[in-house]
Formats: C-alpha cells, sequence, structure tokens
C-alpha cells in the first residue's frame, strides 16, 4: 500500500501551479499600467491574510515564534527581491519566455550546494546544469523578444529565489507554518510602510481592485496549497511537476496578452524543462 497519497497531493500541487501562474499575469496585467511597488504590496498582503489564519489555526496564537529569527528575515527579504526583479521584468518580457527563465533557480541551486550546504554535485548534475544554462541562451538569441536589459532581471530572480530555496533547508527544525507566515512578513510590513509614497486613489477603479484583490488571493491561496500538498506527500515526488506552470504561463500569454513563442524559444523552454526535470528526479533518488 502507498504510504502517501499522491493522488490528492498532486492536485493541490497542481492546483498551486494555476494559482500562481494566474498571479504572474495578473501582476504582468497590472504593471504595465500601475506602480511597481503597489502591485509587489497587494501580492504580499493578500499571501499574509491568507497563510495567517491559516498558521494561526495550526499551531495556535504562538506560531510566529522562532529561534532564527534572523534566517528567517533574510529569506523573507530573498522572497522579496525575487518578486521585485521579476514582476519589474513582465513590464518588458512576454509571460512565457520569462517563466522559463526563472527556472535558472534549480541549476543556481547546484552550482552554489558546495560553498552553502557543504555538498559536492555529481557529474549528472553539472551536466544538467550546462543544458538548462544552454537553453537559456537559446531564449536570449539575438533577434529574440526576451534579449532585453530587463532579462538581468530574471536572472536576479531565479538567484534570489536559489538562495532563497537554500536556505530552507537550514529552518527544517522550525514549524512549517511558522515559515509560511514568515516567508511574506518582510514583504507586507516592508511595503506597507513605503506604500504611502505612491499611493494615488484617482488611478484606481473597481476593476483595478479587483485583479489587486484577485493578485493577493491567488498568491495566498497559491502557497497554501503549496503546504497543503507537502504534507500528503514528500517534496521529491512533487517537485518534478512545478514545471508544468509553464504550460499555464503559456496559455495566459497567448490568450490574455497575444504573445506566443516562436519556435526557436519552444526548443529553449523544452531544454530548460528537461533539464529542471533531470535535476528534480536526480535530487528524489539522492533523498531515497
Amino acid at each position: 500500500m502507498n504510504p502517501h497519497p499522491f493522488g490528492p497531493a498532486l492536485a493541490l500541487f497542481m492546483l498551486a501551479g494555476f494559482c500562481l501562474a494566474s498571479l504572474d499575469a495578473t501582476a504582468k496585467y497590472l504593471v504595465r499600467d500601475h506602480s511597481l511597488l503597489l502591485v509587489v504590496w497587494a501580492r504580499y498582503v493578500g499571501q499574509m491574510l491568507v497563510v495567517t489564519p491559516f498558521a494561526w489555526h495550526r499551531m495556535g496564537p504562538n506560531f510566529w515564534r522562532t529561534g532564527k529569527l534572523g534566517l528567517q528575515l533574510l529569506r523573507s527579504a530573498l522572497l522579496l527581491a525575487a518578486t521585485v526583479c521579476f514582476f519589474a521584468a513582465l513590464r518588458f518580457l512576454p509571460l512565457a519566455e520569462a517563466s522559463a527563465i526563472t527556472y535558472l533557480a534549480p541549476m543556481f541551486i547546484v552550482l552554489l550546494s558546495r560553498p552553502m550546504l557543504g555538498e559536492r554535485p555529481g557529474r549528472a548534475r553539472y551536466i544538467a546544469t550546462a543544458v538548462g544554462f544552454l537553453g537559456v541562451l537559446i531564449l536570449l538569441r539575438p533577434g529574440s523578444s526576451v534579449l532585453h536589459p530587463a532579462a538581468i532581471l530574471l536572472i536576479g530572480m531565479a538567484l534570489s529565489n536559489a538562495l532563497f530555496q537554500l536556505l530552507t533547508p537550514k529552518l527544517m527544525d522550525e514549524s512549517a507554518h511558522t515559515t509560511l507566515f514568515y516567508s511574506g512578513l518582510v514583504g507586507a510590513a516592508g511595503l506597507s510602510l513605503a506604500l504611502p509614497s505612491v499611493w494615488d486613489a484617482s488611478l484606481l477603479n473597481l476593476r483595478e481592485a479587483i485583479f489587486l484583490a484577485i493578485l493577493g488571493l491567488t498568491a495566498g491561496l497559491g502557497h497554501w496549497l503549496i503546504i497543503s500538498a507537502y504534507r500528503l506527500a514528500p517534496a521529491s515526488l512533487l517537485t518534478p511537476f512545478t514545471y508544468l506552470q509553464i504550460t499555464w504561463a503559456t496559455m495566459y500569454g497567448f490568450v490574455v496578452f497575444g504573445q506566443l513563442p516562436d519556435g526557436w524559444s519552444f526548443v529553449g523552454m523544452a531544454i530548460i524543462v528537461c533539464s529542471g526535470l533531470l535535476l528534480a528526479l536526480q535530487e528524489r533518488r539522492r533523498r531515497l
């Protein structure tokens, strides 16, 4: 008998991917006409409104207590940096290709795992990383819609996300609900303090306010679904399915923004996905 209810976990994980792709599409729509700070603020406040009651329900009123406050805040700041870089890049770049480049994060993890975690990645992991970089180079080829200075922001996003993930194992002795709470705290608190400097109620109508609410809701719901999925099945089983999110990003890019990757871009995206899947499968074998 399978000890892990993989079917329900996978359903929750894929629904989380759809929510996060919806978050990215909504962010791309909003950053065209609104302050980047406002859009990122809505994303983090929405996450906190969803995950805080969840953490309180699971752990009681002391859910926020941590023995590693500095590490939690650093990790939260890295997630904020990744979000700012990604949303800023979406103002200029197609959604699907931008989403694909962010999957450089697992490759940065391989390169940084030795100095930060003391691990020695095997030859296969280095080969998969090199293949992934090849896919990114194809996306960034001359004449590509992604060959834009904003692509540097995506590399910054991937690096910040990699550091965010590398810090996660250092918090394994903390409750997952406490860590989830702190993940959005720096973004929500810090940007709330800065919001008055860019707030202009005249630029918002009911339609825009609804989209900001959707942004926050999909952020919070997406993270809640991921945690729920990980409670049912180990991350090593679910991580390979992260790459299906590119499918949703491609669909949103075409339906909402009229942007469809060309043939070579599809090739580059496919190479990045295959490289990431190979890294995920190797990580799964390593942990079994």
